[in-house]
């Protein structure tokens, strides 16, 4: 039988959504912000010239520079205030939750509540100006180094560089920060969103022009289209997918009379982890990456050029760190976002059992066994729509935009988004059948 929620869901219409004024509210500043955005990937970085980084950005895109720029929203290719993204920030959250494992300083944070998260969030943006500072360095550097692109080489070049950069992820770690507080849906995953969906035409353009003028075959493009639908199927099938555990309640009698016990279940998502393995794996290999490929284009030495060659798209070498990074962090995000053994201890609490199982610690054993045999078949899963578009459409040299990394990121993030829309609309349902039931129970008196 379905849940009362599951229920008012599917009531749910267009005039509930009219009622709804404050979730109205939100989603026109979701949308404000994410133009703000979106005009910041506009605005140069001043002392460059535009169209000799352009001639300099079309020789390399399609390597790692081209995935950089995906996640961007095109704001590498016009090397704007925007250029670095939240890359930087995305990475100090890897490196401080990992930490965190070991450190038992910050263990003892992160179960303080909302202060302990407040100083685990200032650490992190300590550390994310710590790595955009030494990453947008690396891009000053790199770009000196390019014929014609800096119009004044120097210290005030790269010191300014170095300030216009790490402000404009600054900016945008603040502005994800907003859309998360004020608006719909995940900020930082929004803004992510953002950047690949803006890059959609100019892909979709670019694939046919290759079509047309024969760089790819016809049957190719079709093919290509096929892939990308098979894979958002597959994507949408497995966010969904759940393994239930069936959770039962003992019978309790109240005065005389007995009452049946309950049952119910604990869901567990097949991708616990969602989109953050993917997220995390592109964005550590995408730090050192980023500044060996600008630098190898100056004066840079011969090591430095070999490991822009092997992190290069569809390499082995990236091909193999990718898919172990997505592997490790799917395991390592899902042991973060769900406790077996607390959960267990809250079954205990409320009187409910897993049938066959005995509460408390057996019943944590069980669930940490379910869970990772599920997560098992999660991260293959991440890793194979991850890779295999990815190894396809660089032997075609195809926009990256079409890979599995950013289709990934495309349905998981809508898919997200439009269930906290639901949790809003039904909230607002919840609310009006309260608001009847006290007027019909003041007419009754």
């Amino acid at each position: 039988m379905a849940s009362a929620a599951e229920q008012l869901a599917r009531n749910l219409s267009f005039s509930t959504f009219s009622k709804a004024k404050a979730l109205q509210q939100r989603i026109w500043f979701t949308l404000g912000a994410l133009l703000v955005y979106r005009l910041g990937t506009f605005i140069p970085v001043p002392g460059i010239d535009p169209d000799a980084f352009r001639a300099t950005f079309e020789q390399s895109q399609q390597g790692i520079i081209g995935m950089f720029n995906m996640f961007s929203g095109g704001a590498v290719e016009r090397m704007a205030i925007f250029a670095l993204n939240l890359i930087p920030y995305i990475t100090a959250s890897i490196v401080v939750q990992v930490i965190s494992t070991a450190s038992p300083r910050l263990e003892a944070l992160k179960k303080e509540g909302e202060a302990g998260r407040r100083k685990m969030n200032q650490y992190t943006r300590y550390l994310a100006v710590l790595f955009c500072a030494v990453q947008a360095y690396g891009i000053a550097v790199g770009l000196e180094g390019s014929q014609g692109v800096v119009l004044n080489p120097g210290w005030f070049f790269r010191i300014s560089t170095v300030i216009t950069l790490v402000g404009g992820t600054m900016f945008l770690m603040w502005l994800g920060e907003q859309i998360t507080a004020r608006g719909v849906g995940n900020g930082i995953s929004l803004i992510i969103f953002a950047g690949i969906v803006a890059n959609l035409p100019s892909t979709v353009a670019q694939t046919l022009e290759l079509s047309r003028t024969g760089a790819i075959p016809g049957f190719a493009a079709l093919g290509m289209i096929v892939l990308a639908l098979v894979v958002i199927a597959i994507i949408v099938f497995f966010e969904r997918a759940q393994r239930r555990l069936l959770i039962q309640y003992p019978k309790r009698q109240v005065g005389n009379k007995m009452f049946q016990g309950d049952t119910s279940h604990l869901p567990l998502k097949l991708n616990t982890a969602g989109v953050i393995p993917v997220i995390f794996g592109s964005s550590l290999l995408l730090l050192p990456a980023t500044i060996a490929s600008f630098a190898a284009q100056g004066n840079a030495p011969g090591w430095l050029t070999t490991v822009t060659a092997l992190l290069g798209r569809g390499q082995p070498l990236y091909l193999a760190l990718f898919a172990f990074l997505i592997i490790f962090f799917a395991f390592f995000y899902t042991a973060i976002v769900f406790n077996p053994t607390e959960t267990a201890d809250n079954l205990k609490r409320s009187g409910g059992f897993i049938p066959g199982i005995r509460p408390g610690e057996r019943t944590a054993q069980h669930i940490d066994y379910v869970l990772t045999r599920i997560t098992v078949v999660g991260a293959i899963y991440l890793t194979v729509v991850a890779l295999i578009p990815e190894v396809m459409f660089s032997q075609l040299a195809v926009s990256q935009f079409i890979g599995g990394t950013s289709l990934l990121i495309m349905v998981t993030v809508t898919l997200d988004t439009v269930s906290q829309i639901q949790s809003h609309l039904v909230a607002q349902q919840y609310e009006g059948l309260l608001k009847k039931s006290r007027l019909g129970g003041g007419k009754r008196r």
